[in-house]
């Protein structure tokens, strides 16, 4: 295609006028959030988005580098597609040029130009699940993070413009507001405000929807974490915490960089369980970090027993191009499996535990989502998923009887 290795100009996405479209996303909700802006633009200049690529005039791969798995399997499926009318956009896009043409020769769109061009266009997608990017990038200087390079230094957005987008989404009709960022927390330290002050703002605009509240890292968390927790206890916040704490040894923290350490983690925990009892709390952990010795692991499965989570997300580690840890000496992978096969072991069974005492019991549950004709998804206030057959309109709370643990959601019936 024409322009690979190429910058482009702010006029890339305006190119794409009245096509069929196929939007592919991997990596977070952040991302997602990038993917939904750009449609919303695309179908203003008279587009269609298709949902196979083989139905598509032009294809969308929105990349994600946050660990090398994914990485191989982005490069993999824009092999797939090289001889597609092809746009790349996301992080691969910004800080892994040369992965990327060696695997096909695209169209690059920058991040941002997706942001500018939403910006012009004034209008929220609708729908019962929205997404509101409160901030881009981080303050952090972990050593084996390429996210960071990619998105760059902390931009929070402004609190008027935030409301502005939730109250616009809940017209739309959205009942779930999902906040998100690189490290949400991290919110408004550029500006003069800090979280709590926005989650008391958002709570206070009207209508039927709750906020889940994205990923929050520890140290910039621990500074705020009363006001954040006291504004959890609020009606309209999930009680949902995504805590990604990486590890439970002081010595891996600090050589990781994360700013905190397993005594501070365990109080933010503990504030948190203090202001809304009941909390879910997910959690991700990277195992087989360099130099990572078998007792610095055992602290981290005595960080997992102590703090209890509902999920962990458990990562092998994997070095990152141009990023510090990336220069140290990898473990091999077969150490890495078996740390990350005990982990989540551990970590399912602290699930079931958790999850078996909640079966059988009468909870109100707010329907975010039709699956299917006859068939809904809902949530509870603390932000577990229920099934539950029936016509159900987003919106609705209906009392519900959770019959089945599912591990990671329950199926329920209506009382």
């Amino acid at each position: 295609m024409n322009g690979a290795g190429h910058s482009p100009g702010r006029n890339t996405i305006r190119s794409i006028v009245q096509k069929r479209v196929y939007i592919k996303t991997y990596g977070c909700t952040y991302n997602e959030g990038d993917s939904r802006k750009l449609a919303a633009v695309l179908e203003r200049q008279g587009c269609t988005l298709v949902s196979r690529p083989e139905e598509a005039d032009a294809i969308v791969v929105n990349t994600c580098t946050v660990v090398g798995a994914t990485e191989r399997k982005v490069l993999k499926h824009l092999r797939a597609l090289r001889t597609c009318p092809l746009y790349v956009t996301g992080c691969m896009a910004t800080v892994q040029r040369d992965a990327i043409l060696s695997a096909c020769d695209p169209v690059f769109i920058h991040p941002g130009e997706i942001h500018a061009a939403y910006a012009e266009e004034g209008d929220v997608p609708a729908g019962p699940v929205g997404i509101v990017q409160v901030c881009q990038g981080c303050r952090g200087s972990c050593s084996y993070c390429i996210t960071r390079m990619a998105r760059g230094p902390l931009v929070s957005a402004d609190t008027g413009a935030i409301l502005g987008e939730v109250r616009a989404l809940v017209r739309n009709g959205a009942v779930e507001i999902r906040l998100t960022g690189q490290d949400v927390s991290a919110w408004g330290t550029d500006i003069g405000s800090h979280l709590g002050a926005l989650l008391q703002e958002i709570s206070g605009v009207p209508g039927v929807f709750r906020v889940r509240v994205g990923m929050m890292n520890p140290a910039t968390l621990s500074p705020i974490q009363e006001t954040v927790a006291g504004a959890f206890s609020g009606e309209k916040i999930f009680k949902f915490l995504h805590l990604p704490v990486q590890s439970g040894s002081d010595t891996v923290l600090e050589r990781m960089g994360r700013g905190y350490t397993k005594s501070e983690v365990l109080a933010i925990v503990e504030r948190f369980r203090a202001y809304c009892p009941g909390i879910s709390l997910h959690t991700d952990l990277i195992c087989g970090y360099p130099g990572e010795t078998d007792e610095e692991f055992c602290e981290t499965l005595d960080l997992l027993s102590r703090m209890q989570p509902d999920k962990v997300n458990v990562t092998r580690y994997s070095p990152r191009p141009q990023t510090p840890a990336a220069r140290e000496k990898d473990m091999p992978d077969r150490f890495k499996k078996e740390r990350s096969r005990v982990l989540l072991t551990c970590a399912e069974k602290i699930a079931k535990s958790r999850n078996a005492a909640w079966v059988s019991r009468e909870v109100p549950v707010l329907i975010t989502e039709v699956l299917r004709p006859g068939s809904a998804m809902g949530r509870t206030q603390y932000y577990q998923g229920v099934v539950v057959k029936g016509d159900l309109t987003p919106g609705n709370v209906r009392m519900v009887r959770l019959t089945e643990d599912r591990t990671y959601y329950f199926i329920g019936e209506l009382v």
